[in-house]
């Protein structure tokens, strides 16, 4: 499994507006200057991202995203899922019940679903919260250097 630029970039935009939460409206020209990514990519993850309930988007001069919800009730898998789709580590597993015609005598079908349960609980164990307090402490105990 890779994540591609689009899922990296959407996380770095989460983070973004988790950062800015109390600044109101954050426009995707702000986002994209500092997180140094293009506004033009940015302008083509959102349309995937409108259609949820993630983020509350405003039009006009004072207009831009703001997350619909605290950063706590955020996390990476299902950002992810919402920009890469289904996270599996291989293809047959993208469908539930599972199509593959070899299921059944597939001896290596469970070592695919113990990595996909893992990468799933992995991802959904992490809070945008939790990447904003990891922050924060790092360059907490950076500065007693």
């Amino acid at each position: 499994m890779r994540i591609s630029t689009k899922g990296r970039y959407a996380l770095r935009m989460f983070l973004d507006l988790a950062v800015h939460q109390n600044d109101g409206y954050v426009s995707l020209k702000d986002v994209a200057e500092r997180q140094n990514i293009s506004k033009k990519y940015l302008e083509q993850i959102v349309p995937i991202l409108n259609n949820t309930s993630f983020l509350v988007a405003s039009r006009g001069p004072q207009g831009g995203y703001r997350l619909a919800k605290s950063p706590e009730e955020y996390t990476v898998g299902e950002i992810l899922r919402l920009t890469e789709g289904r996270l599996s580590p291989v293809s047959c597993l993208d469908q539930e019940p599972i199509q593959c015609d070899r299921s059944e005598e597939c001896l290596t079908l469970p070592v695919w679903q113990g990595l996909n349960r893992v990468i799933n609980e992995y991802l959904d164990g992490i809070t945008l919260q939790n990447i904003l307090d990891k922050q924060v402490s790092f360059h907490n105990s950076d500065s007693t250097i």
